[in-house]
């Protein structure tokens, strides 16, 4: 699919200091050590936000990946799209939510098989009964479902399984029920790929254009592009590319409760849905509706001595290859960060090490 561009020119980011910011004044130098003394590699894009206004915004020359297509090395700028990976499960998410404003899809409480008639032989198992749309909302269906185990070079990988299946939505909704339905939270880009599919039914729209008629036009987002299987059928858990400063305007609209310009774009209802604990991962983080939560605890350069850690909360989305956007309400500042290290054990140390090192070692 080719990128798709609004009509109107994208909106621009009213820009600031980092010292007007609340920033030591070597924000970006700290991004640039890191850099230099090896404890980052193969970062993209930084965008750093805060009050709204534009505080860093930084680009790398890298190799790079459009979802397994190799782009070589590539010149990052402010224009250059990247693919996001998971963090498209995030604005899926948010992209439900509008859908149930409208009308167009069910509830969170209404039996999840009910959207999906043409698989009502599966409603015979009991567990699948039970399941409901916030089951997929927030990974509980409770389905043998497995994507962090194994790499999504193995063609058994349960998401590359799903896109390689016949109908990748029985597939999904077949899957043998292992857990209680909202008792454990199972990573599964095939719940995600349920809550796509829902939308475009509901919606009569691609998943790529409806983003773009009630979600990324408003925002005045830039040229975008949601890859599809040779289907046709978009990856709705890992296809969208954005551009980095544009990820960092859906964290703007999450962190101001989904109203922008006096415009709500996103309900209030649902962006609070969406940010509130409803399972836990692992011992440090938490899920709601296809965004993740957590508490990060760091060093401030100002205070005394003896109290100069600082515990905030965060909602987030992250991505294979290092793709993350954070989004800290008590500071009022969101990080975009992207990145090419795909399926790599470590890939995740780089973006936490510019989020921790570089932008939280900065704030006053």
């Amino acid at each position: 699919m080719a990128p798709s561009n609004s009509s109107a020119q994208p909106a621009t980011w009213e820009q600031q200091s980092p010292q007007s910011a609340g920033f030591a004044p070597d924000l970006s130098s700290r991004l640039d050590a890191l850099i230099g003394d090896k404890r980052i590699w193969n970062i993209h894009g930084v965008v750093v936000a805060r009050g709204g206004k534009l505080v860093l915004e930084r680009y790398f020359d890298g190799t790079d990946w459009a979802r397994g297509r190799s782009l070589g090395t590539v010149a990052f700028g402010p224009d250059t799209l990247h693919d996001l990976r998971s963090v498209s499960k995030s604005i899926v998410g948010l992209l439900y939510g509008i859908a149930l404003e409208q009308g167009r899809v069910p509830p969170p409480e209404a039996p999840l098989l009910a959207a999906f008639p043409a698989y009502r032989d599966l409603a015979a198992d009991p567990a699948r009964a039970k399941w409901t749309v916030h089951h997929a909302l927030t990974m509980t269906m409770g389905t043998d479902w497995d994507e962090l185990s194994v790499p999504y070079t193995d063609p058994t990988n349960s998401e590359i399984e799903m896109d390689l299946a016949s109908d990748r939505y029985r597939y999904v909704l077949g899957r043998p029920v292992v857990f209680e339905p909202g008792t454990r939270w199972v990573y599964s880009g095939g719940a995600t790929a349920l809550l796509g599919r829902m939308i475009t039914q509901g919606t009569g729209k691609s998943l790529h254009d409806f983003a773009r008629e009630t979600l990324f036009d408003p925002l005045g987002m830039g040229a975008s592009e949601w890859l599809t299987d040779a289907r046709g059928d978009e990856f709705a858990a890992s296809g969208l590319r954005l551009r980095p400063r544009d990820l960092a305007r859906i964290g703007q609209l999450v962190l101001q409760g989904g109203e922008v310009g006096r415009r709500q774009i996103v309900s209030k209802e649902w962006i609070a849905r969406a940010t509130t604990l409803y399972a836990s991962c692992d011992e440090v983080r938490r899920y709601g509706y296809q965004w993740y939560m957590g508490d990060m605890t760091f060093s401030v350069p100002s205070g005394p001595r003896w109290n100069r850690n600082r515990l905030e909360r965060y909602q987030g989305a992250y991505g294979n290859g290092g793709q993350r956007l954070w989004v800290f309400p008590g500071l009022d500042m969101v990080v975009a960060v992207t990145a090419g290290n795909y399926d790599t054990p470590d890939q995740w140390m780089p973006s936490l090490r510019v989020l921790r090192e570089a932008v939280l070692a900065s704030v006053l």
